[in-house]
């Protein structure tokens, strides 16, 4: 909104400076921190008002978990909120890639909100069946796949080699939806313990936010050997508010936990990382820079499967952040060391842009 405003008086001025990308990705991440820390303690209040019990807990889960008892859900609403505003203020939104990410993020929020509002209503830990779920989320990355399409071209980038690329053609619709639901998945299912999806998406929105602006610039993405994607670069700003509101939210989520993130937040941030991650052509990418969010998809697909086929389990607990709590390992320490382990990923996916 203000960069339609800005350009209608022609830049002029302090206008100037939201010409720049760079600028305006450092005033959305201070918007969407500085907003979520106003309205989180009224979200909050209403949440404990409305919800009384607060989320269900797991029975056969880890015991500590339930002392969590009575902690209100649906934190991802204060992360919304904040997210949306920002990205209002300081996008471009005459971006077809803009609006397809916000579609998801969105979309995706409005699925988990859903899901979230059945647990709290029924008291129960199901949620709205996996099939109307995966059918919704597939539906909404389905449309955005045909926006970003539109825009990129349908070809896989091989990491670490330059001008490497698999032609997917029109399966490419599919892969970009498939990529987009996974990532809604995976965040979910790290979202388990107090702060443990929520600083890997920020470490992974700020990778992303190097890697968005880059695409974006001919100049660099030339320099690199990486595809360059006109005005990608506006992602950037949507991956630092989705910092900023996700530092204001672990404020509050911090141990012990105020308020969790729910469906709500966590499908909406991990179906705007894959969504970013298409429209930037590093889908690849994603799967190193999230690694810890495909570990924890995979420790509990492997789980079930092996489950099923032989009545045995692989890990104590999955998704495998409890396998290490049943370990004896403290939910902080399993917390730090997976933040430790973003943080190495994130190195190594920054590093496929130059070793190429």
């Amino acid at each position: 909104m203000l960069y339609l405003i800005a350009q209608y008086f022609h830049f002029e001025g302090l206008a100037n400076l939201i010409r720049y990308q760079t600028f305006r990705a450092g005033a959305a991440l201070m918007t969407a921190l500085v907003l979520g820390l106003i309205i989180g303690p009224r979200f909050i209040a209403m949440l404990r008002v409305r919800q009384g019990k607060g989320q269900p807990i797991r029975e056969d889960g880890p015991k500590s978990h339930l002392a969590k008892r009575g902690t209100p859900t649906m934190g991802g609403l204060m992360i919304l909120v904040a997210l949306a505003v920002s990205m209002l203020l300081w996008m471009d939104l005459t971006s077809p890639l803009v609006w397809a990410c916000i579609a998801v993020t969105l979309g995706f929020g409005a699925i988990g909100f859903l899901d979230d509002y059945d647990k709290v209503k029924k008291r129960t830990t199901a949620g709205v069946p996996g099939r109307v779920r995966l059918a919704a989320e597939f539906l909404v990355a389905g449309l955005a796949s045909w926006i970003l399409v539109n825009e990129v071209d349908t070809n896989l980038y091989i990491p670490f080699l330059t001008g490497y690329y698999i032609p997917l053609g029109p399966f490419y619709y599919v892969f970009a939806a498939f990529v987009i639901v996974g990532a809604g998945n995976a965040v979910n299912l790290t979202d388990g313990l107090d702060g443990l999806a929520t600083m890997p998406v920020v470490i992974a929105a700020g990778t992303f936010a190097i890697i968005a602006y880059l695409a974006g610039r001919a100049d660099f993405a030339g320099y690199l050997g990486i595809p360059h994607v006109p005005r990608a670069g506006e992602l950037a700003i949507l991956c630092a508010a989705i910092m900023g509101a996700c530092l204001a939210f672990l404020w509050f989520n911090a141990p012990p936990a105020a308020v969790f993130m729910g469906d709500t937040g966590s499908l909406a941030l991990g179906g705007a990382l894959g969504a970013i991650a298409v429209a930037a052509q590093h889908e690849i990418v994603l799967g190193i820079v999230g690694g810890l969010f495909v570990a924890e998809a995979l420790s509990v697909i492997i789980q079930v499967a092996v489950y099923k086929r032989t009545g045995k389990r692989v890990f104590k607990m999955a998704p495998i952040h409890h396998h290490f709590e049943q370990l004896g390992w403290k939910e902080s320490t399993v917390v730090i060391r997976f933040w430790i382990v973003s943080i190495v990923l994130a190195m190594i996916g920054l590093s496929t842009l130059k070793l190429r």
